[in-house]
């Protein structure tokens, strides 16, 4: 499966260096920044004078991330937004709060399957500084200087499974687009493409590592990326990435750069039209 990945990766880098995408071209630089925080999330999104952290990845590699945050000159975030209560989304979260980065504000999921508003992680990590976590819901656009950052999901609570309470998020800028799926399952990818809410989109962060209960052919149809970043680790989840989310992909001739390929993580900009990436 590595094997695989890195044919895919050699043939985009073989290919061009830039990918053409479509769209009018715009002067800002939208960037994706996928943490290597091993089978977790913690992406640095970044536009302009906007900087959101969309996840904190475990508790236990809360020391790479912070690291890797330090490194690209991070003293203050935009926002942190928890896509859902998982740990390994959420983890590190209450490291974050209590650390020498400001925060201006921090974002999750309207939908959750804690009993209690108080055991959510970001509430949790919240208590005691006198700042409330601000829930979001499908509709919700958040400002990105130079771009825009919209909610597309969930539409409703899935009281089984907290994946498909995720945050799904649609970044506009540098005249292109990114989808970051969160760990979106099939049930909630259903939702959206019956309620006509996945747009077409140049990058996709493909859902829940890239198993094989999420990302379908019909999503993968409605949204058309030119490249799609798998954030995981097979050593922590043999399954992932799973070899027919793989093959779907390839099929579509979609370039897939894969986290634990990388030392710190994996950058994708799009700038004036064009997507260009760096294995950090």
């Amino acid at each position: 499966m590595k094997h695989f990945i890195a044919v895919l990766l050699s043939l985009m880098l073989c290919l061009s260096p830039m990918l053409p995408v479509k769209g009018d071209t715009a002067e800002t630089v939208l960037s994706l920044l996928a943490v290597n925080v091993r089978k977790a999330d913690a992406l640095l999104l970044r536009s302009g004078e906007s900087a959101y952290l969309i996840d904190t990845g475990t508790e236990e590699s809360y020391g790479k991330l912070y690291s890797v945050l330090k490194r690209e000159g991070i003293d203050r975030l935009t926002g942190v937004i928890i896509t859902h209560t998982d740990k390994d989304h959420a983890g590190g979260i209450a490291q974050l709060v209590d650390s020498d980065i400001e925060i201006e504000n921090v974002y999750a999921s309207a939908y959750y399957n804690k009993k209690k508003e108080s055991k959510h992680p970001a509430v949790k990590a919240l208590k005691g500084t006198g700042r409330s976590v601000v829930f979001l819901a499908s509709g919700d656009e958040l400002p990105l200087d130079g771009g825009s950052l919209k909610v597309l999901g969930p539409l409703e609570k899935d009281g089984e499974k907290e994946n498909n309470n995720s945050l799904v998020l649609l970044a506009e800028g540098g005249g292109g687009s990114m989808l970051l799926a969160g760990d979106m399952e099939f049930p909630e990818e259903d939702s959206l493409l019956k309620a006509g809410l996945i747009p077409h989109a140049d990058v996709l962060k493909v859902g829940n590592h890239g198993e094989d209960d999420a990302t379908s052919n019909a999503l993968i149809a409605a949204i058309r990326p030119s490249l799609a970043v798998i954030s995981t680790n097979t050593d922590d989840e043999p399954d992932t990435p799973s070899p027919r989310v793989l093959r779907l992909l390839a099929s579509w001739d979609i370039p897939v750069l894969v986290t634990q390929d990388t030392e710190n993580g994996v950058l994708v900009m799009i700038s004036g039209g064009r997507i260009t990436t760096e294995m950090k």
